[in-house]
């Protein structure tokens, strides 16, 4: 089996519109499409890193884990890569995509607010469990 060599954590922003429907979050860097996440910093838990990153890539800070402190662990991808997301809803709202000190540009060049038929087409294969889980939590 393969070793995680590089292990981050996210959050699958979920939005519950007042018809019921739901949207998730998702953000683009380049061509590839995935919900905020990054790696953890130095004494950080999963969810500290999870919920900073959130912060730091949407400019998100209200939020609640209205299915508890639960997650979802991707397959190992990537020469070991493996990310942890956690679900937790959100306000559908305007994001403004911070510009990271790191890279002196915003780390993603693109947000969408999308349905799960939308996210399952254009999030990569390695999250549609991921993004079944959370939708069914999310009671779609």
């Amino acid at each position: 089996m393969p070793a995680i060599r590089k292990h981050s954590f996210g959050i699958i922003p979920i939005a519950i519109e007042r018809d019921g429907s739901t949207l998730f979050l998702i953000l683009r860097a380049y061509a590839h499409w995935d919900f905020p996440k990054g790696a953890s910093d130095e004494g950080e838990t999963p969810l500290q890193a999870a919920q900073r990153e959130m912060f730091e890539e949407t400019g998100i800070r209200e939020f609640t884990l209205a299915w508890g402190e639960v997650s979802m662990d991707t397959e190992i991808y990537a020469s070991g890569k493996a990310v942890t997301y956690f679900p937790a809803r959100v306000q559908k709202q305007k994001i403004t995509l911070p510009v990271s000190a790191e890279l002196g540009r915003p780390e993603h060049d693109e947000y969408r607010w999308v349905s799960f038929e939308e996210a399952q087409a254009l999030l990569p294969p390695r999250l549609i469990p991921v993004l079944e889980w959370a939708n069914r939590l999310a009671g779609g």
